[in-house]
């Protein structure tokens, strides 16, 4: 049995209560309004094992729950990435799991709409695919999101074109500018074949290695 101690309100979050407990493993609780009414806390309330485990998972799950809405009340993420945030700040993968589909069910997870909103921005800072599909992959966003959301952005080439006269100023390029202005844009992300066409808008040649 694991007796109650104290009930009390949180000083910092609405609508949660601190449930204080001698001679259980877990001394202290967190738990919600409604986990208070259902389970009928009260100081000096003793629960038997069943009935601790019962109120324990109950208050992880709305734990989960909230920190899930203040994380992404703060910048929208992807169901994985969200899920990842809250295993590292102590929830199991069931609750966190759980969470991450209650937002979504509710709207306030929208996968698609996040890859879209990923792929313009780094498309608007200058990037190609393949380095937009790298942020893809490191926030976790789902494949079957990227195809629609790389679809919608228009072709890069005068991002490309103002990249290339932006490290060129105007030059005839040798050899070896050519090649060090491919790398830079090969490293944000553009294809080969992309780098080549843009090379030879500006009236430069890159030959194949």
């Amino acid at each position: 049995m694991a007796r109650i101690t104290k009930l009390e309100p949180s000083k910092h979050i609405g609508g949660r209560f601190l449930v204080f407990f001698e001679d259980a493993e877990q001394s202290l609780l967190k738990v919600t309004e409604d986990e208070v009414l259902h389970f009928a806390l009260f100081t000096g309330k003793e629960l038997d094992a069943p009935t601790l485990t019962a109120l324990t998972q109950a208050a992880q799950r709305s734990n989960a729950r909230a920190t899930a809405a203040r994380i992404i009340g703060a910048r929208p993420l992807s169901k994985g990435e969200l899920i990842r945030r809250l295993m590292e700040k102590g929830s199991d993968r069931d609750c966190a799991q759980a969470a991450a589909d209650w937002l979504e069910d509710i709207g306030a997870i929208n996968e698609p709409e996040y890859a879209n909103m990923l792929a313009r921005h780094y498309a608007a800072k200058g990037y190609g695919v393949r380095k937009i599909q790298d942020e893809f992959f490191k926030r976790r966003v789902p494949r079957d999101c990227w195809s629609q959301a790389l679809e919608a952005l228009e072709a890069p080439d005068d991002v490309i074109d103002g990249l290339i006269e932006k490290k060129l100023r105007g030059k005839v390029p040798d050899r070896k500018e050519l090649s060090r202005v491919s790398a830079f844009l090969a490293r944000r992300g553009f294809s080969w074949s992309e780098i080549r066409e843009g090379l030879a808008r500006y009236g430069a040649t890159l030959e194949e290695c």
